[in-house]
């Protein structure tokens, strides 16, 4: 009897279901080395209840820093319960001052709530258009997976917020530092950017970056 191509997408994915459903969860094991996918599953034998709790997030980050801000996250190689459920959370701390450069997440959208002071933030679309917000406490802000967002602390005060995605290994990569904090040639990033050559060193020396 043939099977239609219908047919088998419908009983492949009935069987990963089966799989999927039979699989409570996959904490990290930290011994083993993290690839594409996360962690390889700790033995459920070994699984214990500290593994799905973490207590990194109440403590406060170290804003003594160039961009006066700290992020503490929780993802999968800091809190092993995460590992492949598709969800983290971090801490954003924003001292006076503070600012989350333009970066992105290749691997996840993520959402915000203010939990203490006022944080501007926003995002850029693919089509260039730029959506921008100040945040109050209890205001919460999404921002789709791959797009260039950005916070910066829009008050007096420190700000608090606390972030949360749609992946425990989101990824990011901070714009400013991959043009400035790496070995980037400065005449190749002055043609790709139309930035003054006499800038981009002066950033690059800000940064650390070299060429």
């Amino acid at each position: 009897m043939k099977i239609t191509l219908i047919n088998f997408f419908i009983i492949l994915s009935l069987i990963s279901f089966t799989h999927a459903s039979v699989v409570d969860f996959c904490v990290a094991d930290y011994t083993a080395p993290n690839g594409p996918a996360g962690y390889s599953c700790k033995k459920p034998s070994k699984v214990t209840v500290d593994d799905f709790v973490y207590h990194g997030l109440s403590i406060s980050g170290n804003t003594s820093n160039i961009i006066n801000a700290a992020v503490s996250p929780a993802f999968d190689a800091q809190f092993p319960g995460v590992n492949g459920l598709g969800i983290s959370i971090a801490r954003l701390d924003l001292a006076v001052d503070g600012v989350i450069p333009l970066h992105t997440h290749p691997g996840a959208s993520e959402i915000l709530v203010v939990v203490q002071g006022t944080i501007c933030a926003g995002f850029v679309a693919s089509d260039n258009t730029v959506y921008l917000k100040t945040l109050k406490k209890g205001d919460i802000m999404v921002f789709p997976q791959g797009l260039l967002h950005f916070q910066v602390n829009g008050g007096g005060s420190t700000a608090l917020a606390f972030v949360s995605f749609s992946s425990a290994n989101p990824g990011l990569q901070i714009l400013d530092f991959a043009l400035f904090k790496s070995d980037f040639p400065t005449p190749l990033i002055v043609q790709t950017t139309f930035i003054d050559a006499a800038v981009v060193k002066k950033l690059k020396g800000v940064l650390g970056g070299s060429g």
